[in-house]
Parts: structure tokens; C-alpha cells; sequence
């Protein structure tokens, strides 16, 4: 009865002119943005207007799927409640809510960078292309530098605690700066000595013509290292084993310039890297344990003392020999009158 009154026909139309509306707007609209899209693009560029057609779906088609199926399966959906569930991360896509198959951390290890830096001086250290016997004559050749230096260090270690306590541990005082006295020109001099030798090795590549003949540009350097060497033992401690560092250092870049031109052996920079590293280690030993006893110990006169020494006495002989002239003419002239 509701359905024959006019009211109710209006309202039935109504509601049908709703849905139409509701179904035709957004179609309307996704064929107004599809007419826009030029007849040359791609139709690639068309799939995302026909998926929006989809989305757009009436509501009444939704309310008449769900009426032809009969509403909720109960049973189906216990059964379905029951179920336990697995996981599968290998198929499940990446999404809000989803378990991503993430890959597992490498452990880092944090000693990478000083294992590689062992590495490097146990091979450099390693001097496999060097001659055994050069290695070892060499290495017992820096053996008298190594030992003064750390009796240096001994030494200026008991002095200081005699000057603490009153007494040496193994020396006295006044014994343990005599020694040291005798060792510090005896590293001196070993210097020097080494110094001259590391120069005239380069005057037997020359005769031996390893490289081909250089001539005064190899000779050169077998004459500097001795001329800068032998001069330092003449200078206070201190200022002599600062200068034999300082042309142990120089030296050993000439001697690496001279392997990489080919005028010594491949290996022989890398050996002398090795022996002027012990030495210059030995260097800094004992210029630290000269330096802890430098206002505790009386320094004996060295050989620049010695000279001026010997200078002031001549002096003193030409004065005294002056004045004995001068005498002996005065008594000559009184004895005349």
C-alpha cells in the first residue's frame, strides 16, 4: 500500500536517483580525466585511469554481491578462526603491517685496520729480498749503537735515584756518571764510524758499475757522509747525537733515491729503512735519558775543550816567552850603561 500512495513512489525515486548519482559521478569524472590524455601517450600511461574506473565501484553492486552470497559463512569463518597461523616472509610483500626478510649484520671486526698495519711492518721487517748474511752482519752492526743507548737510559735512570735516595741501585752516583762520561762519546764516535762506512758503499757501486757509471754524482755521497760525520765529535753530546740523526735521516733518502734510480740493488732501501729506524730509535733513547740528568751531572771536557784548552796554553807560552824577552833585553841594556 505504501508503494501505490504518491509518497511513497517519491521516495522510492528518490532513493534511485541517489545511487545513480553516486554511481555516475565518479565514472564521469574518471572519463573526463581520461579524455584528457593525448592519443599518443603510451598505454602504460592508461592502466591507472582503468584501475580508478574499478575503485570506483557503486555501492549497490557491493550490497548485491553480498546479497547472492548468502551473507557470512559462520561455520567457515570458526574453522577459519581456529587455524594457527604460519609465517612466510619469503612471499609476503613489503607494506605496512609486513614482516620484511631482512638480511642478517656482519660482525664487524673492530681490529681490521691493525691487523692490516702488522701486517705491513712484520713485511717490512720481513726483508725477504735481502741477502741473509747482509741482513744479519747489518742488524749485529746496529747492536753497540742499541747498547750504549740503553745503558745511557740505565745510567741516567740510577743517577736520578741517587740524587732521590743518596744512593744508586746498582752504582753510585758519583761511579754511574763516570761511565756514563765514557759511553756517550763511545756512541759518538760508533756513529761516526757507521756514517762513513753507509757513504763509502756507495763508492763501491760505483767501481763496481752497478747501474752504470755516475761519476762524481755517486762519489759525491761517499764524500758527504764522512765530512758531516766526523765533525760532531767535536760538539757537546746533545748537539753530536742530534746532528748524526739528522744525517743518518739524510742519508737514508739519498741511499732509497739511489735503489729507485737503479743505481743500488731494489732491497737496498728497504734494509736501510730497517737499520736507520733502529738507530734513530736508539738516538731519541738517549737524548730522553741525557735530558732527565742534564742539571744533575758534570759534563767532562770534550775534544772542542780540549782545543780550547790547548789554545789558551799557547797563549800563555807566547805570553810567558814575550815577557822573558822583553826581560832579558832590559838587563842587557842595564848592564851596558
Amino acid at each position: 500500500m505504501m508503494l501505490r500512495s504518491g509518497a511513497g513512489r517519491s521516495a522510492l525515486r528518490s532513493l534511485v536517483s541517489a545511487a545513480s548519482s553516486v554511481s555516475r559521478t565518479p565514472v564521469r569524472s574518471a572519463f573526463s580525466k581520461a579524455q584528457l590524455v593525448s592519443p599518443l601517450g603510451s598505454a602504460s600511461a592508461r592502466r591507472p585511469q582503468l584501475l580508478s574506473l574499478v575503485a570506483y565501484r557503486p555501492i549497490s553492486v557491493s550490497v548485491q554481491r553480498y546479497a547472492s552470497l548468502g551473507g557470512i559463512d559462520r561455520k567457515y569463518e570458526e574453522e577459519l578462526s581456529k587455524r594457527k597461523l604460519e609465517a612466510h616472509p619469503d612471499t609476503v610483500a613489503a607494506g605496512p603491517g609486513a614482516i620484511l626478510d631482512l638480511p642478517e649484520e656482519k660482525d664487524v671486526d673492530m681490529l681490521k685496520g691493525v691487523k692490516a698495519d702488522m701486517k705491513t711492518i712484520t713485511e717490512t721487517f720481513n726483508l725477504g729480498e735481502v741477502p741473509r748474511e747482509a741482513y744479519y752482519i747489518g742488524l749485529a752492526g746496529v747492536l753497540p749503537y742499541v747498547a750504549t743507548s740503553m745503558t745511557t737510559v740505565f745510567l741516567a735512570w740510577d743517577i736520578n735515584h741517587a740524587s732521590l735516595t743518596g744512593h744508586g741501585l746498582f752504582l753510585s752516583g758519583q761511579n754511574a756518571e763516570l761511565l756514563l762520561n765514557f759511553i756517550e762519546p763511545l756512541q759518538v764516535g760508533y756513529g761516526a764510524v757507521i756514517l762513513s762506512f753507509l757513504g763509502a758503499i756507495h763508492w763501491g757501486l760505483e767501481f763496481a758499475g752497478y747501474g752504470g757509471s755516475h761519476h762524481y754524482r755517486r762519489y759525491a755521497i761517499g764524500v758527504v757522509a764522512p765530512a758531516v760525520a766526523w765533525p760532531t765529535i767535536l760538539l757537546p753530546v746533545e748537539y753530536a747525537l742530534i746532528g748524526q740523526f739528522l744525517a743518518f735521516t739524510f742519508l737514508y733518502f739519498a741511499d732509497a733515491r739511489s735503489a729507485s734510480r737503479g743505481w743500488a740493488p731494489p732491497w737496498y732501501g728497504t734494509y736501510r729503512f730497517v737499520l736507520t729506524f733502529i738507530v734513530g730509535v736508539s738516538i731519541v733513547f738517549s737524548l730522553i735519558g741525557r735530558g732527565q740528568i742534564g742539571d744533575k751531572v758534570s759534563r767532562l771536557p770534550g775534544p772542542a775543550d780540549r782545543l780550547q784548552q790547548l789554545r789558551e796554553a799557547q797563549w800563555d807560552d807566547l805570553e810567558r816567552e814575550e815577557q822573558e824577552r822583553r826581560a832579558k833585553i832590559v838587563a842587557e841594556e842595564e848592564a851596558g850603561e
